[in-house]
């Protein structure tokens, strides 16, 4: 196989990987909420975790919610049915919004790291991610933005 070749092969078998992900990733359900703001909580049912299939539940790792009053979206990560961590998606280095990637948060502007509580785990950056308290009333994530 010449060079040429070899090169439109990986460039067909790269695409269709690519477009394979994206088709499955758009069949999920969204991962991004938009959630009102009441008084200084935003409420967040235990629900919108959920994924239900025809013969069991499973449940998603992170959600998004996004609000036009917050400055950033904020990620919750579900490690169980009563722990939950709930941090805002900008950056402590210059204030970047962060991506989710897996288990963690990725600043694409210089590639700082967060864990899935919003510890530090990789400069630029130098603190650890505002995080919010949660309280658990009646299957609702009760997030208070104080």
């Amino acid at each position: 196989m010449d060079r040429k070749q070899f090169l439109k092969t990986c460039g067909f078998g790269c695409l269709a990987g690519i477009t394979g992900v994206t088709l499955l990733q758009s069949c999920s359900t969204s991962q991004i909420l938009s959630k009102e703001i009441k008084g200084s909580d935003i409420l967040v049912p235990i629900s919108d975790f959920e994924i239900k299939n025809k013969k069991e539940t499973a449940y998603k790792k992170y959600i998004i919610i996004q609000n036009e009053k917050l400055k950033s979206p904020i990620c919750i990560f579900r490690f169980d049915s009563t722990d939950y961590s709930a941090m805002l998606m900008t950056c402590t280095h210059q204030g970047a919004e962060l991506q989710v990637f897996g288990d963690k948060l990725q600043c694409p502007a210089h590639g700082s790291e967060f864990s899935n509580r919003g510890v530090l785990e990789n400069g630029p950056a130098n603190t650890d991610l505002r995080k919010f308290p949660i309280m658990i009333e009646n299957n609702t994530l009760k997030i208070s933005l104080k």
